[in-house]
């Protein structure tokens, strides 16, 4: 049977990624260092993917494991040597941390196999791909740097879909919305998933997505916070929250339309395809789980400041993405580590600073000046 490494075992790993590997009639090999997870892998050997729908389908993920990278170095570096696919969606932050890992079972790979290697990072970032082949050729021999790449390919993906908190912890099954996308880019004949869109160019899908789910779901998630609102849903049902959110995405659109000539027309459908999923109640998504992380949604190439920056250099609007990025500012939700330091550096140093610091804004900027305005209005 072929064989996946699939680095995080967490609701999207086994609900998205995972699942679509098992349901192609591939083997998935679950890595973790939740070792309560990892024991129900090896110990039931299958779980179930629940929609979130009325009728609640649901199907059964067969042909699955797990190892605990942490404890069982030797047998990760097995299964790569074995695998046809090493992917991962275990959080943009984390590739760093398991790349010497993954070079290590690439290294005895190529030095026992003249087999090809597909990794492909599924994560909410640009170019994550790019950044975890980086990470892992920072430790990766030189004599044997070419080998590796000349058997080793490395796909940029974009990944799509809603995997709320789950409410049964004791289980390893997932509840998912109805709608993924999965989109690759490459030009190369690769081994099929069921689900694997590929394309030759990945920066309109990319873009679109991130500035559009990422964008709107973070955006309702902050001013839903702000607002008292426990869910996502419940908080688009507030028409002041909807009206912000749609003027918001009309300004990423306003971008993306510009940037890769998309038709508007199709655009606009799209985004009102977009709020009808967050929408979704059975989804039950808490505000502060869409919210985690702060001080990654407000990189530089993410969700917020991207779209800001590219909207104000092109002439465009962008008074509410500004208006966002401050909520986002304000998002001091005690049990997130990325909100805590958030609201020290904002107490510290202020709110410009934090811009600087962590966007990457000019000070003196009229994006910079914008954010600032609504920080100080929406604090009041």
């Amino acid at each position: 049977m072929k064989q996946v490494v699939h680095f995080g075992a967490g609701n999207i790993g086994r609900g998205f990624i995972g699942a679509l590997f098992s349901q192609s009639g591939y083997h998935v090999t679950f890595i973790d260092i939740a070792d309560e997870i990892i024991r129900k892998l090896n110990e039931e050997k299958q779980y179930k993917v629940i929609l979130a729908t009325d009728e609640q389908e649901s199907a059964i993920i067969k042909n699955v494991s797990g190892f605990n990278n942490l404890t069982q170095e030797e047998e990760v570096i097995n299964a790569i040597v074995q695998a046809t696919y090493v992917t991962t969606a275990i959080g943009p932050n984390v590739l760093p941390r398991i790349a010497p890992l993954i070079a290590k079972g690439l290294m005895k790979r190529v030095e026992e196999t003249d087999g090809k290697l597909y990794v492909i990072a599924c994560e909410n970032q640009i170019s994550a791909t790019d950044l975890l082949k980086g990470y892992i050729l920072e430790h990766i021999d030189d004599e044997i740097k070419d080998k590796i790449l000349e058997q080793v390919y490395f796909y940029n993906s974009a990944v799509d879909r809603i995997v709320p908190i789950q409410h049964h912890h004791d289980s390893l099954d997932v509840l998912v919305e109805p709608y993924y996308e999965w989109v690759v880019e490459t030009t190369d004949k690769i081994p099929p998933v069921e689900g694997m869109k590929v394309v030759p160019d990945l920066a309109p899908f990319i873009e679109r997505k991130l500035f559009t789910v990422n964008t709107g779901h973070a955006t309702i998630a902050y001013i839903g916070y702000l607002e008292k609102k426990a869910t996502i849903d419940e908080a688009l049902a507030d028409k002041r929250i909807l009206a912000h959110v749609q003027a918001t995405l009309k300004e990423t659109g306003d971008y993306l339309v510009k940037q890769y000539r998309l038709d508007p027309g199709e655009h606009k459908d799209y985004i009102n395809r977009i709020l009808d999923r967050f929408k979704n109640a059975y989804l039950h998504d808490d505000v502060t789980r869409v919210g985690r992380s702060p001080l990654r949604k407000l990189g530089p190439s993410d969700r917020f400041i991207k779209p800001a920056m590219e909207a104000e250099k092109a002439g465009l609007s962008y008074k509410q993405l500004a208006k966002a990025i401050a909520t986002a500012l304000l998002f001091d939700y005690e049990e997130d580590a990325e909100a805590v330091k958030l609201q020290e550096m904002v107490r510290e140093h202020g709110v410009s600073y934090v811009l600087k610091e962590v966007s990457k804004l000019d000070e003196n900027s009229g994006l910079t000046e914008e954010i600032v305005r609504h920080y100080k209005v929406i604090k009041k």
